[in-house]
């Protein structure tokens, strides 16, 4: 997640995300729309069967499924998600993410507050 931003903070833009969303064949294709001080919004393409094992964020972050299915651990506790479900998880809390089909992803990290 270290490329370029596809989006300046300084300037209006639209994206049409079905358009920018990438996959690879085994693989999950990450690319940052924007990154500021405050947040950070990445676009995911995940293939069929691939998988982010359990881990943590010390940010709060906002996911929405755009396309397809998946499954999502927050804590000990799994959720099936398709396309515009959205989720939560406040920070530090350790979360899972595996591709029961080709799925795309919006993730939206939000830095500390105050």
């Amino acid at each position: 997640m270290n490329e370029q931003p596809l989006v300046k903070t300084d300037e209006g833009q639209v994206l049409n995300l079905a358009q920018e969303t990438q996959f690879a064949p085994n693989g999950i294709v990450s690319r940052t729309l924007l990154k500021s001080p405050n947040a950070r919004v990445v676009l995911f393409g995940f293939a069929q069967g691939q998988e982010l094992t359990e881990h943590t964020s010390p940010h709060r972050a906002l996911v929405q499924i755009l396309s397809g299915e998946c499954e999502f651990a927050l804590g000990s506790q799994w959720h099936k998600l398709k396309a515009g479900d959205w989720l939560h998880m406040p920070p530090h809390l350790p979360h899972a993410v595996r591709a029961t089909q080709a799925f795309s992803m919006l993730l939206t990290l939000i830095k500390a507050e105050g």
